[in-house]
């Protein structure tokens, strides 16, 4: 077999449950197979190893079934709740009703053999009050003639079938009632109670024993009833078949078999000694046929006058016990049974509805926990347009539209992350964009050095500088800061460095206008024929952007040129911080002249400012974003910034813009960058 097809079959027996996958699977995988084995070769040289290994497969059975319960069965909610309700409800249920039914049993069985013994019992009493009355007759029929006639006596045994009446006196033994089908009983042991249930010779008798005293002579009148089935019969009537079990071989037992029981920790052969009764048909299904037993008390052996042991078992049905009980109620009795059988009913209505109601109200919450989880499921799968269908008005629908208006807010939330991430990539090709702005190559000269940094805020920047070359001993420096942040800021950056690239051409525009047959320019510095001047790009990019961008939005900007030749730069200043002119000596000056900013009000003009650039002088142009950040100690400020200079004023320039944008984060802290960083460093040399 191929492994594709071995790893087919085993993913196949998988699916199925047939491959073990625990260790405990496969111990009990393994005994099973040992077991089986040992079965089929025979076990005679291995029965106590394979006794033990049956105990072991035995009990890891147990535990992988444990373990199916809990981890298969008992992971749905609908089969926890079941089985809560089955050890809250049923057990109980369970429990009370075989408590009932044994309760019931015991109940019936005590009942059943307490009427018994206590028929028996007033049937003895009866006899000792009878032989009483016969002994009280004799004693004084005795003392008034010394002697007495049979015939005088009240002896009767119409109530007494079969009654033996012996009377002892002065020696002498007298069978008072002439029935000679009763053998006489010998004379009775000295401790024999007035009244007794007696096993004489292997048979059964009631006796009562009187004793009367006469002139020192004492009279013994002995009342001897067989226990046999007519009188038995006579005694207990309507209670079943009532059978009397008794050491020893007489009344029954020739036609019955032996009862072998265990009294007082002794066995002994109990044989049947007399039996009566019958058992009617059964009123219902519920009237079951049941056996019930107890000793007889107060049974004595006639000879020993020693206890004997009597087993009383009576064979009965729950009717028979229930006319009994309520024999006395007559009529009655049905009224009873209604009324039970009516309580019953209404006991059984009452269980249904609750079980309705259990199970509705169970369905109901696993129905919720089973849509919550589907829906997980879809939004784990990424479904967040997944809706549940909350149809009810109770806390898990509640959760249900919790978890409904949870989704919704993730399907807005995803789409807005989208739609950042989309922006988010726009601005990064806009940044990309916007640092093609920014001059990458230095248009250094040999009498000035020149270099610049941007640090936006954000991705993009409203800041602006460049460098911008007019000629080979010439070039122009622009920094500016455009009103407000993000995209709109970098829009209009880029409309102000396209408007100030477009004027300030690489040639020489007089030499552009003349090869154009054109006039002398107007945008020439007064007194320069090398560069363009800053006051008039200035004013025009007022103009520009005053009519073509909306009211609030203006631009900040410093524009100078420098000419190498004359080593003079001529500025101007719309609404910028000024920059600072560091000399080498360690003297400042601000660069300052000009007008307002750019964009907000239209027909400005900007006057122009000069200044001389000796070797080692430093000009540091800036946007707000440098001085301006806050913290404990207030703002950074110009002179802060000034003093770095000096202190690097011999580095390289990067360096020296390095050590700027340091002490600035510095001063910030681990708060957020507030604003757009631009320094632009031209060094004279």
């Amino acid at each position: 077999m191929s492994n594709p097809t071995l790893q087919s079959v085993q993913r196949t027996l998988s699916g199925y449950g047939l491959v073990p996958q625990t260790r405990m699977a496969r111990l009990g995988l393994t005994l099973a197979i040992v077991l089986a084995g040992w079965t089929l070769l025979g076990v005679h040289g291995f029965a106590v190893l394979y006794r033990v290994t049956l105990l072991v497969f035995i009990g890891v059975l147990l535990i992988l079934g444990y373990r199916a319960l809990t981890q298969r069965f008992m992971w749905r909610l609908r089969n926890r709740l079941i089985v809560t309700y089955v050890f809250i409800g049923v057990i109980p249920l369970i429990l009370l009703a075989t408590m009932g039914i044994v309760a019931g049993y015991l109940f019936a069985g005590q009942f059943s053999t307490f009427v018994v013994t206590t028929d028996v019992h007033n049937e003895l009493r009866r006899l000792e009050s009878a032989n009483r009355t016969i002994t009280h007759q004799a004693a004084e029929a005795l003392r008034r003639n010394g002697t007495f006639d049979l015939h005088q006596l009240a002896i009767s045994n119409e109530a007494f079938p079969g009654r033996q009446v012996t009377a002892y006196f002065r020696g002498r033994t007298l069978n008072l009632t002439g029935d000679t089908s009763t053998p006489e009983p010998t004379p009775p042991p000295a401790q024999v109670p007035e009244a007794v249930l007696i096993v004489d010779n292997g048979e059964l008798y009631l006796r009562a024993v009187n004793r009367a005293k006469l002139s020192g002579d004492e009279l013994l009148l002995v009342s001897s009833v067989p226990l046999d089935k007519t009188h038995f019969e006579a005694i207990v009537s309507n209670i079943g078949v009532v059978t009397v079990y008794g050491e020893g071989t007489g009344g029954l037992a020739s036609s019955q078999s032996k009862t072998r029981v265990k009294v007082n920790d002794t066995e002994m052969d109990m044989a049947p000694k007399v039996a009566c009764g019958f058992i009617p048909p059964p009123v219902s299904r519920f009237d079951p046929e049941f056996t019930s037993f107890a000793p007889i008390q107060n049974v004595v052996r006639w000879q020993s006058g020693k206890p004997n042991v009597l087993l009383l078992t009576v064979r009965t049905r729950p009717s028979l016990l229930y006319n009994r009980l309520f024999r006395t109620l007559g009529e009655m009795t049905n009224a009873i049974v209604i009324l039970l059988v009516a309580i019953g009913v209404i006991f059984a209505l009452i269980e249904i509805v609750a079980f309705i109601i259990g199970v509705r109200l169970t369905r109901t919450m696993t129905s919720s926990v089973a849509k919550l989880y589907e829906a997980t499921q879809h939004v784990n799968a990424g479904e967040f347009s997944h809706r549940i269908q909350v149809s009810s008005h109770d806390q898990l629908a509640s959760l249900e539209s919790s978890f409904n208006s949870m989704t919704e807010s993730l399907e807005k939330l995803i789409g807005e992350q989208k739609e950042k991430q989309r922006i988010e990539s726009e601005l990064f090709i806009a940044k990309e964009v916007q640092d093609l702005l920014f001059p990458r190559d230095v248009a250094d000269l040999d009498g000035l050095e020149l270099h610049g940094i941007c640090r936006p805020a954000r991705t993009v920047s409203g800041d602006y500088y460049d460098f911008l070359p007019v000629g080979p001993n010439a070039v122009g420096l622009a920094v500016g800061d455009i009103s407000g942040k993000g995209i709109s800021a970098a829009l209009m950056m880029a409309t102000v460095h396209a408007f100030v690239r477009a004027h300030t051409m690489v040639e020489r525009l007089p030499a552009l206008v003349a090869a154009q047959g054109g006039v002398a320019p107007i945008i020439l510095s007064e007194d320069s024929s090398c560069c363009p001047s800053p006051g008039i790009i200035l004013a025009l990019l007022n103009q520009q952007l005053y009519r073509s961008t909306p009211a609030q939005k203006y631009a900040t900007m410093f524009l100078g040129f420098y000419d190498q030749q004359t080593r003079q730069l001529t500025y101007s200043n719309a609404g910028h911080l000024p920059p600072i002119v560091i000399r080498a000596n360690g003297s400042t000056q601000l660069l300052d002249t000009g007008g307002t900013v750019v964009g907000l009000f239209g027909d400005m003009s900007y006057p122009e400012g000069r200044v001389t650039l000796n070797p080692g002088d430093i000009v540091v142009a800036y946007s707000d974003g440098i001085t301006e950040p806050e913290n404990d100690f207030g703002e950074f400020g110009e002179e802060r910034l000034t003093q770095i200079v000096l202190e690097n004023h011999d580095l390289e320039l990067p360096r020296i813009s390095d050590a700027i944008l340091n002490a600035v984060t510095d001063w910030i802290g681990g708060e957020e960058q507030p604003d757009d960083m631009t320094i632009v460093i031209a060094r004279a040399r």
